[in-house]
């Protein structure tokens, strides 16, 4: 089945979108659909300038919420926020492991391998490393599944996935990390982001309920994003 984008605002500085899990972000390929072709081909049908400025991304099996500009005015703003850390990214994961702290502050490095196209935890003395930061709090679980709310720190390639599985608790369905297979999307999605918006300065929210099956079987997910109708500019 094609995978679609869905705008959930927009104005005339900012597109705020929902991605799909499956569907990559940006990618190089000609034959591959990807969400910037998509927000091009939306405002084209508009009869807009086509200009889609990429603030972040989102790994291709992880549903969520995507932030992109519609002016280099606004993306060069919006970037600046992300590289000095005001732009804050939530996102919500079941990890599958029978003891797991409740919440906690963890820091690891990590280089990528791009030949296995993954990323791992190594020592701080190896001159490859970044640092990768995020914290968490579980807030609800059911048997060995844990859901979590992971506030992202640091923006580095796979690191919610490498860091849990650093410590046994893989993200279930994420089978290149060791989670369980289930034939499901990986259990992890951009749930919320907070930004100020580029041209006002307002303080702006966002927030999504996950859409994979397995979040079904969490109650509190009602209580900690509410539905609302999406907003169009």
């Amino acid at each position: 089945m094609e995978q679609k984008m869905e705008v959930i605002y927009e104005d005339k500085e900012i597109l705020v979108c929902y991605k799909p899990a499956g569907l990559a972000t940006q990618t190089s390929s000609i034959v591959q659909e990807d969400m910037v072709s998509q927000v091009k081909n939306y405002r084209s049908s508009k009869g807009e300038d086509v200009y889609v400025g990429v603030i972040h991304r989102l790994d291709q099996p992880v549903e969520g919420i995507v932030l992109f500009a519609k002016t280099e005015e606004a993306a060069a703003n919006l970037s600046k926020q992300l590289q000095r850390h005001q732009m804050k990214k939530h996102y919500l994961a079941i990890v599958t492991r029978g003891q797991f702290p409740a919440r906690d502050v963890l820091e690891d490095y990590m280089v990528k391998d791009s030949r296995a196209g993954k990323a791992k935890v190594v020592d701080k003395d190896d001159p490859r490393a970044k640092v990768a930061r995020l914290s968490y709090e579980m807030i609800e679980e059911c048997g060995n599944e844990k859901l979590l709310d992971i506030t992202l720190e640091t923006g580095r390639f796979h690191q919610i996935r490498a860091q849990m599985a650093a410590r046994t608790a893989p993200i279930l369905g994420d089978a290149k990390y060791g989670g369980r297979a289930t034939g499901r999307p990986l259990c992890l999605c951009a749930y919320k982001l907070e930004f100020c918006h580029p041209a006002t300065g307002e303080e702006m929210t966002f927030s999504i309920r996950p859409r994979g099956e397995d979040f079904r079987d969490f109650s509190s997910l009602s209580k900690l994003i509410p539905m609302r109708v999406p907003e169009k500019g």
